[in-house]
């Protein structure tokens, strides 16, 4: 059984309920307000995997990395909806070039990771699928995030503009 080594809260939206992070819990909120459905989610990458070091030595550097960053999963369309959703109710500033560009600085960590089917039932061939968006994003994004989310809840879209590129020398 997994034991949630951060506080919770109860969301609730809707029919949706659940157990969330309590750093995260607005954000989800907001996500499920604006439709889009989330797998799981995690205020803290690093301090939920730092149990993991002493049996699996090599997740050390993950752990020290992942400190003070949380993540949300998605299925792959879903997290494509969260980014434009989140990108669309804001200005294109450097929260916005973190979003998008892996040089900018604590740029936002977005993998999308293939599942083979065969992990779940090893008597099948290999049959790979794309299945899961994962976002990793700093902690300290999380109000823009959540402010963002609302804008676009609410119809409050911002205009596409230029974006300030300076933080990644552009």
């Amino acid at each position: 059984m997994y034991v949630n080594v951060h506080p919770v809260t109860t969301v609730r939206v809707g029919t949706q309920t659940a157990e969330i992070d309590q750093l995260l819990a607005p954000v989800i909120e907001a996500t499920w307000r604006n439709g889009i459905q989330t797998l799981t989610s995690c205020q803290d990458a690093g301090e939920s995997n730092a149990d993991w070091v002493p049996k699996l030595p090599h997740m050390a550097d993950y752990v020290t990395t992942r400190k003070g960053w949380a993540f949300i999963d998605f299925g792959v369309d879903q997290g494509l909806a969260f980014l434009d959703a989140v990108a669309r109710a804001g200005v294109r500033d450097a929260f916005y070039v973190r979003m998008v560009h892996w040089a900018a600085p604590d740029a936002w960590r977005i993998n999308v990771k293939p599942y083979d089917s065969a992990m779940f039932d090893e008597t099948t061939p290999s049959n790979f699928q794309l299945r899961l968006m994962q976002i990793m994003f700093p902690q300290y994004d999380i109000a823009e995030i959540v402010r963002r989310l609302s804008n676009h809840a609410a119809g409050q879209l911002t205009a596409p503009a230029r974006t300030d590129w300076t933080t990644v020398g552009r």
